[in-house]
């Protein structure tokens, strides 16, 4: 376990990420673990919550600059809002997927006992589950969508970005930026 140093972050940076484990922000950014409140979602999108915590970030932790970095070949691209909701309401819609996928994930259904079966409900039907179909389109809508909201200010800077798994770059989404520039 490491102390920070800091409680507040010392770049005064918010970044809005993706849950992959191949985003390290240490690396790409040069950013050690106090420059800048990291929030981690599938995807990196600009969900209910991931603007909870930009503001909880700019207000309690006076972040005033914000990232929103999607990556390429991004687990959500693989499926849609409708192939997820399946998923969660079958088992045999789970193991279909499963069998089929070009990549499916290793773990999947190993903290299962024999015999046991996945939770299924349609309860996922009504949520937004945020798949990406275009990266870059996906990173303009996410800027676009937290600039717009009513509690986020116009000083604000928000940038947007996506981190090339492949090559390990960054590449800047234009669009994003204009939306995202600071006006006050």
């Amino acid at each position: 376990m490491s102390y920070l140093s800091h409680p507040m972050p010392i770049k005064r940076t918010a970044i809005l990420t993706c849950m992959g484990s191949r985003i390290d922000l240490t690396r790409l950014a040069g950013l050690h673990e106090d420059h800048a409140y990291v929030i981690r979602n599938p995807g990196g999108r600009a969900s209910d919550d991931a603007i909870r915590s930009l503001m909880i970030s700019y207000r309690l932790l006076g972040t005033t600059e914000w990232f929103v970095i999607h990556h390429s070949d991004c687990g959500l691209e693989l499926f849609t809002d409708d192939v997820i909701r399946a998923v969660l309401a079958t088992d045999e819609a789970f193991r279909a997927l499963h069998a089929s996928s070009p990549r499916p994930p290793s773990n999947v259904g190993k903290n299962l006992k024999p015999g046991e079966h996945c939770p299924s409900s349609s309860h996922g039907d009504f949520i937004d589950w945020l798949t990406v179909a275009d990266q870059a389109q996906n990173v303009r809508i996410d800027v676009e969508r937290i600039r717009k909201h009513p509690l986020v200010p116009s000083h604000i800077s928000i940038h947007g970005y996506i981190y090339q798994a492949e090559t390990g770059s960054l590449v800047e989404v234009l669009e994003a930026n204009q939306i995202g520039q600071a006006t006050a």
